[in-house]
């Protein structure tokens, strides 16, 4: 019985997690900067003039920027998912210049 209500309660706990910092990204601008999971090809010459590009590898895209409406601008950019990054207690320095 706890091996089932593992496996069920773990995807659960996992895409509340996720919910929470989407939403988060939305509504505060508090992440100095935003991590792009799974980036299109196409995402890096669609994005604004006003975004530094932090950090990349093949599966992610951080980036920062001053500009309003930043997580926005990436989803309308062709991001598919859009975490917070650079928080305090997240693992990794990322500093906004």
């Amino acid at each position: 019985m706890t091996i089932r209500q593992l496996s069920i309660g773990l995807p659960i706990l996992v895409c509340g997690w996720l919910a929470v910092l989407i939403g988060m990204g939305f509504v505060s601008d508090a992440a100095p900067a935003q991590m792009i999971l799974f980036p299109p090809s196409d995402l890096i010459p669609s994005l604004a003039p006003d975004v530094a590009i932090i950090d990349s590898s093949p599966v992610s895209v951080t980036v920062a920027s001053t500009g309003s409406d930043f997580v926005k601008s990436l989803y309308a950019a062709g991001a598919l998912l859009v975490l917070p990054a650079g928080l305090p207690g997240c693992s990794g320095p990322v500093t906004r210049s």
